[in-house]
């Protein structure tokens, strides 16, 4: 499904997944940030190693908070 199929799902559980993951997303950043350790994510078939430094560069409010 396409992130705009699934806000439209009748299951309401289904339909607020993507809001969750990007809530997710945000709350892993942010105890990256404060514990200096680093993330990894994998997109578009590519495995990617995010430093804590980059974090705060790229997540300034984040890093903040």
């Amino acid at each position: 499904m396409k992130p705009l199929d699934i806000s439209n799902a009748k299951n309401p559980d289904l339909a607020a997944s993507m809001i969750a993951m990007r809530r997710a997303a945000a709350a892993a950043r942010k105890i990256a940030m404060q514990t200096g350790t680093g993330i990894v994510l994998r997109e578009n078939g590519k495995t990617e190693r995010i430093s804590a430094e980059q974090l705060r560069r790229q997540y300034p409010t984040e890093s903040a908070l």
